[in-house]
């Protein structure tokens, strides 16, 4: 039997039995579909840390910070040694190590770098976590750790990171990868990948909005952008299946001092470790 490859440009499949229950709790009754999407969407894959990253892993200074606006503990990696500390942010079901090229490349430019598995994340304990956990996670970090001159966050990371800044986290550069944008359209997406008619959507985030007495919209990247002074390269590819580029293309076209980098067939996560993307993170950092 011949071993499959993956396909960097090939969306991520929803498992079958998961649609299949989707479509009996839609059949039984809304607000119960709506409660199941809502526990699936807030639910993360927790992956096996694959070897590529088990050298960041070991390398790493691991510590766990407590965060108290969401009364969450998280693991924290300190990589490298330097008064020049970059903050990296992972995405959906990613982990602290899992941005280990671009991190490498800048220890090997005198940079050191701060990550952490979100909660419910990587060694981060917990079941369910949404987008402000990412961003409280930020903040607590940054006053822990930080400052940071850079922040670099790649899909939800990027979403974080953005928000984070609007919210008051000060570095003089940030970097966003295959960022996430308009909220609603997100949802969207998960409730398409359902199967499961567009109006169960709508419920979804009048769920969240009511749950967490917050406008889901005011999360959108695009908005936190148009609040951004610093300079914030937006890198994207023409293929990824999972943040299609017209996110970034939007998210840059809000930023008052944004660059646009757009790749080609690297798809969501194949791009973290493309050396001619390294080099432009790194050659953007570096830049006056």
């Amino acid at each position: 039997m011949t071993k499959k490859t993956s396909n960097p440009i090939q969306s991520l499949k929803i498992p079958r039995v998961i649609i299949i229950s989707c479509k009996i709790c839609a059949f039984i009754s809304t607000k119960l579909v709506t409660k199941y999407t809502a526990r699936l969407f807030t639910t993360p894959i927790k992956h096996k840390v694959p070897k590529r990253e088990l050298e960041m892993d070991r390398k790493s200074a691991q510590h766990t910070i407590h965060i108290p606006k969401i009364n969450k503990d998280i693991v924290v990696y300190e990589f490298g040694k330097s008064d020049r500390k970059i903050l990296l942010v992972h995405g959906w079901s990613g982990r602290g190590t899992q941005l280990f090229k671009i991190a490498d490349e800048l220890l090997h430019n005198g940079y050191s770098t701060v990550s952490f598995d979100a909660p419910a994340h990587g060694k981060s304990k917990g079941k369910t976590t949404i987008m402000s956990d990412f961003i409280e996670s930020i903040l607590e970090i940054d006053k822990i750790y930080g400052p940071f001159k850079i922040a670099i966050g790649h899909s939800l990371g990027g979403m974080s990171v953005l928000n984070a800044i609007k919210d008051g986290l000060k570095v003089d550069k940030a970097v966003v990868i295959g960022s996430g944008d308009i909220v609603q359209d997100i949802l969207d997406d998960f409730i398409s990948k359902l199967e499961l008619k567009p109006k169960i959507s709508e419920l979804l985030r009048e769920h969240f909005e009511n749950k967490y007495k917050t406008v889901m919209d005011n999360y959108s990247a695009y908005k936190a952008a148009a609040k951004i002074k610093v300079p914030v390269l937006v890198i994207h590819d023409n293929d990824d299946p999972e943040v299609a580029v017209k996110a970034g293309i939007h998210i840059h076209k809000h930023l008052v001092n944004g660059s646009l980098f757009v790749t080609d067939k690297l798809g969501h996560r194949k791009i973290l470790g493309n050396q001619i993307v390294i080099k432009k993170i790194v050659d953007f950092i570096k830049s006056n």
